[in-house]
């Protein structure tokens, strides 16, 4: 009879104790009192977003292991929906905790906690924020002849568009979820430049080669 093969367990789970020295090692390189999630990415042995979860928070990691806090910034309502939206449009769907704590995201996922009391609340106030339809585009009759709308499309306006678009460029189909590295552009179907308002109906969703490509038409 041949030998049959046997799988050896080699894959032992990372102790909390591991977890903690790599983390008290990073910051002894640095200052020695403290280290952000980007410092630790930077030179850990493990990620940021796995040593949040074993924890909880990255602010609770850090108290764990003795370190101190770094100063605490109050963001707004809009830096912390801006960075969202970041991260969702990056990915292509709903961000995970774990995704705040990983580029492109400039935000980690503890102010998020502190100001909403949890990922999820913070989630669902976003959507809220996002859903706003009297906010999404002002009626046409608000504006005269003489007058236009801004050029740029706010915040809402822009996840409105990429939402109602899927997250894909609508000319060629790319999605961030397929296709790394992949950038939008919320462009007017009637130029802006030629009388075209920045409503929803007069928006799309184009990725760089696309929107390129159209820039380039006579």
């Amino acid at each position: 009879m041949s030998k049959k093969f046997v799988l050896e367990n080699d894959f032992a789970p990372v102790s909390t104790q591991e977890l903690l020295d790599d983390l008290r090692r990073v910051a002894s390189e640095g200052n020695g009192v403290a280290v952000t999630f980007r410092q630790y990415d930077q030179k850990g042995r493990f990620s940021s977003s796995t040593i949040s979860e074993r924890f909880g928070s990255w602010n609770l990691v850090i108290e764990k292991a003795g370190l101190t806090l770094t100063k605490v910034r109050n963001y707004s309502d809009e830096d912390l929906f801006a960075n969202m939206m970041t991260v969702w449009e990056h990915y292509g769907r709903q961000p995970r905790f774990r995704d705040m704590a990983l580029s492109p995201s400039t935000i980690s996922p503890a102010p998020y906690q502190r100001r909403f009391g949890s990922w999820i609340n913070a989630l669902k106030a976003f959507v809220e924020f996002a859903n706003a339809e009297d906010l999404v585009s002002p009626a046409a009759e608000v504006f005269d002849v003489k007058s236009k709308s801004p050029r740029n499309p706010s915040l809402r306006l822009r996840f409105y568009v990429l939402s109602r678009d899927r997250f894909r460029c609508v000319a060629c189909g790319a999605s961030p979820a397929t296709q790394s590295g992949l950038h939008f552009h919320v462009d007017h179907i009637l130029p802006w430049s030629k009388g075209g308002q920045t409503f929803k109906d007069n928006l799309q969703t184009l990725c760089d080669r696309c929107n390129l490509g159209k820039s380039n038409v006579p």
